[in-house]
Order: structure tokens, then C-alpha cells, then sequence
């Protein structure tokens, strides 16, 4: 069966899944957003400014940076919870830029320093994300059409969406488009072109992406967008000179499509628009453009207006979009990021969809180019990844640009919430074991043994899936040295695979200090790429269980006063297990060399909450590589924080949190 025949069922599963997702946001088992870190950048900024800073209170702050699946964020933002409200209806506009169904896997770039400072960075490659899909096109349309039904509930009366899609898929989702918004909503398809030439052999090159505009009702929001004309484009367009006033203009014609009323034209009397047409100008603007001289009279009598150059802002833009190309490695823009797209083209969307003040949404978040672009026009934004090194860009860029603060949340209960999406929701935990235990290699072990599906064997090797529903810390690290050495088999080593973990998750297994007990890190986008991949021998070839690590801090040092003075300084960073992290050898090597002589060099962002509840981390000061306001070494974090900060009763409890340059994150508390 063609794809073309089979297009039927699949928007039919697609709605059906959307629907169920609908249907649980009044349940008492809906999707929630959990807030890690409340963000208030402070890239360059006095210690007076800072602790003068009246802190915003969660729950007022529209602007957040969402990690994990976006099915699940939509989702999450239609249900709202007790700290932030539904945003149904509230989204003004949305710009997502989907894989393309290219077939191609992508991978981030690291730089780390050499120990010869004279060397250039080493370059790390991991792996990012897969656009590569386990049906081919078909399992890209039932990704993206679910998708799309949430994004139309989201969006406000007045708004619109923009596609961002090429050739290899983009024609399909134009019509599940017209499907989800109506044809009748279509408004424009815009041609980007985003490089100069693509010499092909055999074929013409592709040098455009194209943009899909559709609205979400007839009363949406337009805002015409301008280009400055040169002198020349300005003669070829406005080609007469008003022999009145000596200005620039052109012959414009006085009716529109439309049915309307006789006006009168002062000497002509009054005067039927031609038949399905009506009058563009109410009878008070046309008996003064008459007393003005801007209407005249063609030698058959028809009434046209004079549109003169200088009343108009520039050249209009119209649906070819030729005058910005794509990123180049030469660009200030860049950001090292594979799918990043320049400002220029958000700039555009924006400016031309959603008003100041108004909600700008991203799903697919990239780079963050759709969030800071938002940011610096004064719209507010909500962009989402799930991507780890992405969310990092993003967090990072954010930032860098000074924005207003923000919200970086997660998807509660993520990992159960996706098995759900993709399994079903009457699999259960066990199954999800049993699939984690097979990926990783293992087999089961009898189900004697084996009770709830959660236990296999490699060889020698015991291996313990835990549940997605708890958090993997020490009492269960405890728990799976007894089963090894236990559990008959004679095991000589246990591994213990997690999904969520406790903050000293990396200082409990130092502590511990057993060489026969290894702990690793379930990939949290699993569920995404079983998906994708669609089979265990498919993914088994490209999935990697990650190291888990640790963060160690030298105790703050606190200088009293009227106010008081907190001394931070990071000490060591320790990847338990980088034979997990997804490298080939020659990477592997060059990580190791870092972690052995710089191993701080691989903290690519930290923050610090000087007043922690607990609850919500607030980073009331940051830094992160790149960042050469604080030092001028842009391959390392600054080492050293002194903040300052009101003196208080009893106890106070300090909060730091790192996240390294793949994306894993690891947090230290004080109580001083």
C-alpha cells in the first residue's frame, strides 16, 4: 500500500492519540511540568545590582525553557498546574523547525583544552539526535501529526503557526496542515532561500527550505513587513511623477473583491464599483483624496489613487524570501549548532505574526534562535527540546543575552509519561524493565529469580533495572550489593541501571568504593529512539547506558558583616564511567587525557542558589563556558564565586549545580 493510501490512517491514529492526551488533562493523572531551576541571568552584573534584585516569585514568570518530549510539554502546558496556569489559547504564535526526514544523525561538537596551550581545542563529537525513522516517512507523519493537534489548541484566536520544513517531507505536511487548521486557513507558502548554490550533477541544486503559514481563524494577526528599496527598485516601482507635489508615485486601483455600495467621486458624481467589487475607501477618505489631488480619473472615467513612494515604509516582503541565507561558520551568529537558522528569518516571522507583548512558542527548540529573537523583541517565549545538549545551547544563550528570568522545567514522571506515549498505557513497568535489560544486552533471569522483571545477567554480570517511578540512591545501591553477592550465581559484578537519581547520587557511590558495583544512566530519550529505530537490534548498535558523575566543592567560607560574603570554589568533577558516553576511540582518548589533568575543563555551566529551600533551585548567579565577562577563557568555567547576601537566623543551606559538556548534571548542598 502507498503511502498516499495509507495517509488516511495514519492522521486517524495521530488524532486518536492526541485526543487521549486531551482527554487526561482533567484527570487526576495528568502530565505536569517540574521546574529545575528558575533562572535569573546574571551575565554582567554588580554584587550591589544583584542582591538589590527583588526575586520574582515562580508562579509570574511566563518565559521557560522546557527538556523532554514536546508531545508531552504541549500536553503539560494545555493542563497547567497549581504554580502556572493553562496555557490553552494563550500562544500567539508558533514557529517549529522538525527534523526533516533526512535520514541523517546528528552530532554536537565539544571543544576541550589540550594541555599544549599552543595546540588548538580538541573537538568531541557525540551524538545529538537520530532523523532517521523506524517507517520511514510514515513514522514521521504519526510523530508530527499528534503534535500538530495540540499546537492548534494552544494557539489564541488570533494566531498562527509557521511550518519550517524542505523537500523530503514537506508536501505530505502540507496536507495533514489543511487537515488540522482547514485549507481555508492556509495563508502562505514561503520560500526561504538559504544558500547561493548546491551544484548537483544530475539534478537542479535545492537551495530553499520552505515555510508553512497557516492561521488558526480568519481573525488573525498580520502586520505587513518592510525591506528598504534602493533608488533603482524604487523608479521601476513607482515609475510616475505627480506633476502637483513632484513626488514619486504609482497608479493603484480603487476596488477590491467584494460586493459593495455607489460612493461619490466629486464631479463624477456617484459611481457603482464594477460588478463583485467594492470601493476600498469610505466616502469621507475619498471626498478628501479628491480635494487633495490623489485620486484621478483614467480616460474612461474609472477613479484610480496615486500611491506615492514616501508614504510607504520600504518594499513590501512578499512569500521569496532571498535577502538572508543560512548561518556560515563565518557568521557572529554561530553557535556550532548543526540546525541553527539565522535571526534575520525569526525576526521576520515575528515582527510579521505576533504583536509586542504577545507569547512565542518553539517545540523543537534547536539552537533557541525562536526564543532569543522573542526575548529581544519583547514577546514572551516558551521553547522546549529533547535534547540535553540543545537545552544547554539554549540555557546558556539565554544568558548570555541577559533575558528576563526564566523557568528550566522537565516533564514529571517523564520516563513513565513516554512509555505511556509510545507503548501503550497498559505496559507496564516490568516490560519496560525487561526492554532496558535486553538493550543493554542482558538477558533475563528466571522469573524465580526475577519476580517483577527488573533482574538479568551478562555473563558474570548481575544487572538491576530500576523502576522510572523512583529515584536510584544509596539504599538501592546497598540493596544491589546484597542481591550479588546473594543471589545464587556467583556474581562477580552487579550493575545497577537508573532512570532518576538522588543529587549525591555520584558521592554515594564513591563513598561506597566497590570496584564489582557499576551505576549507569538509562538514556532518558529511549522511548524516543525505540520509536524511531523501531526494533532492539536496530537500537542496540547505537544506544549507550551513560556514566554517572559527581561535583566536589570546597566548604563555603562565609565573611560576615552587615551583609555577609559566601566563598565558593569547585574542586574536582568525576565522570564515573565514560566508557558509556557515546565516542568513538580517538575521542575516548583525548576525554580521558582531560578528565586526568583538567577535569574541570569539562563543567560546561554552573550556578548557585545561596539560599536553597529545597524545593525550587533559583541561580542567582551563573557562569558557563564561553562566558568571558568574568575571565577571558572561554574553554573554562571560572572556578571561584564570592556572592553576597543578607545575613539570617540559624542555618543556611547552599545549593551548587553543574551540568558538564554532555549534558549530565550533578548538584552539591552545604548547610553552613
Amino acid at each position: 500500500m502507498s503511502l498516499l493510501e495509507r495517509l488516511p490512517k495514519i492522521f486517524e491514529q495521530g488524532a486518536k492519540t492526541a485526543e487521549k492526551l486531551l482527554e487526561s488533562l482533567d484527570s487526576h493523572q495528568k502530565i505536569s511540568l517540574q521546574t529545575r531551576e528558575l533562572v535569573y541571568p546574571r551575565k554582567q552584573v554588580s554584587v550591589e545590582d544583584l542582591f538589590r534584585t527583588t526575586f520574582i516569585e515562580h508562579s509570574n514568570i511566563a518565559n521557560r525553557l522546557i527538556y523532554g518530549d514536546n508531545l508531552l510539554a504541549i500536553a503539560a502546558l494545555l493542563a497547567g498546574d497549581e504554580q502556572n496556569e493553562s496555557m490553552r489559547g494563550k500562544v500567539d504564535l508558533i514557529y517549529i523547525d522538525p527534523p526533516f526526514d533526512s535520514k541523517a544523525d546528528y552530532r554536537t561538537k565539544v571543544k576541550l583544552p589540550k594541555l599544549d596551550i599552543e595546540q588548538k581545542p580538541t573537538v568531541i563529537e557525540q551524538y545529538a539526535y537520530s532523523d532517521t525513522w523506524a517507517d520511514g516517512t510514515a513514522s514521521y507523519l504519526e510523530m508530527i501529526i499528534p503534535r500538530l493537534i495540540l499546537m492548534k489548541e494552544l494557539l489564541s484566536e488570533q494566531g498562527s503557526i509557521y511550518v519550517h520544513l524542505d523537500w523530503h517531507v514537506g508536501h505530505y505536511v502540507k496536507l495533514v496542515l489543511d487537515e488540522v487548521f482547514g485549507k481555508d486557513k492556509f495563508r502562505n507558502e514561503i520560500i526561504w532561500r538559504r544558500s547561493y548554490s548546491h551544484n548537483d550533477g544530475n539534478k537542479f541544486g535545492a537551495i530553499h527550505d520552505s515555510l508553512f503559514f497557516y492561521s488558526k481563524t480568519d481573525d488573525y494577526y498580520f502586520k505587513p513587513v518592510f525591506t528598504p528599496r534602493s533608488e533603482e527598485e524604487t523608479i521601476e516601482e513607482y515609475p510616475s511623477i505627480c506633476e502637483i507635489t513632484g513626488k514619486r508615485y504609482k497608479s493603484v486601483s480603487m476596488n477590491a473583491a467584494g460586493q459593495g455600495d455607489a460612493k461619490i467621486f466629486g464631479d463624477k458624481g456617484t459611481l457603482e464599483p464594477p460588478k463583485g467589487t467594492h470601493w476600498r475607501w469610505s466616502q469621507d477618505r475619498i471626498t478628501k483624496a479628491i480635494e487633495d489631488g490623489v485620486i484621478f480619473f483614467t480616460s474612461k472615467g474609472t477613479p484610480r489613487y496615486k500611491q506615492y513612494a514616501d508614504n510607504i515604509e520600504g518594499k513590501q516582503v512578499q512569500d521569496l524570501w532571498f535577502d538572508f541565507m543560512a548561518i556560515s561558520s563565518r557568521s557572529n551568529e554561530g553557535l556550532d549548532y548543526g540546525t541553527q537558522k539565522p535571526e534575520k528569518l525569526l525576526e521576520r516571522i515575528i515582527q510579521a505574526s505576533c504583536k509586542e507583548g504577545g507569547v512565542v512558542a518553539d517545540f523543537f527548540g534547536g539552537s533557541g534562535t525562536a526564543a532569543a529573537v522573542a526575548e529581544r523583541l519583547g514577546r514572551g517565549w516558551i521553547t522546549s527540546d529533547l535534547g540535553k545538549p540543545a537545552c544547554m545551547v539554549m540555557r546558556k544563550r539565554m544568558i548570555d543575552m541577559n533575558a528576563k528570568p526564566f523557568l528550566y522545567q522537565a516533564i514529571g514522571d517523564y520516563q513513565v509519561e513516554t512509555v505511556k506515549s509510545t507503548l501503550g498505557k497498559r505496559f507496564g513497568v516490568g516490560d519496560l524493565a525487561k526492554i532496558v535489560i535486553e538493550l543493554y544486552g542482558a538477558l533475563p533471569l528466571p522469573q524465580d529469580n526475577n519476580p517483577n522483571k527488573d533482574r538479568g545477567y551478562k555473563g558474570k554480570t548481575l544487572v538491576i533495572c530500576d523502576s522510572p517511578t523512583k529515584i536510584t540512591g544509596l539504599p538501592t545501591l546497598k540493596k544491589a550489593q546484597i542481591l550479588r553477592d546473594q543471589l545464587m550465581g556467583g556474581w562477580d559484578k552487579v550493575v545497577v541501571l537508573g532512570w532518576n537519581f538522588a543529587s549525591d547520587i555520584g558521592h554515594s557511590v564513591a563513598q561506597l568504593n566497590d570496584s564489582r558495583l557499576e551505576v549507569l544512566v538509562i538514556p532518558p530519550d529511549l522511548m524516543d529512539r525505540l520509536r524511531k529505530k523501531g526494533s532492539f537490534e536496530k537500537l542496540k548498535d547505537n544506544i549507550r547506558f551513560s556514566s554517572l558523575q559527581y561535583l566536589t566543592v570546597k566548604h563555603p567560607k562565609i565573611i560576615k558583616g552587615t551583609q555577609i560574603e559566601i566563598e565558593i570554589e569547585l574542586e574536582n568533577y568525576v565522570l564515573l564511567s565514560p566508557e558509556a558516553i557515546n565516542l568513538d576511540e580517538a575521542n575516548r582518548k583525548s576525554l580521558q587525557n582531560v578528565m586526568n589533568n583538567d577535569p574541570l575543563a569539562l563543567i560546561e555551566y554552573w550556578a548557585i542558589d545561596a539560599n536553597y529551600d529545597g524545593q525550587i533551585f533559583r541561580s542567582e548567579w551563573q557562569d558557563y563556558r564561553g562566558n568571558t565577562d568574568k575571565d577571558r577563557d572561554d574553554l573554562h568555567v571560572v572556578r571561584k564565586a564570592i556572592i553576597q547576601t543578607d545575613a539570617k537566623e540559624g542555618k543556611r543551606r547552599i545549593c551548587i549545580r553543574a551540568v558538564d559538556v554532555f549534558g549530565f548534571e550533578s548538584e552539591v548542598e552545604f548547610e553552613v
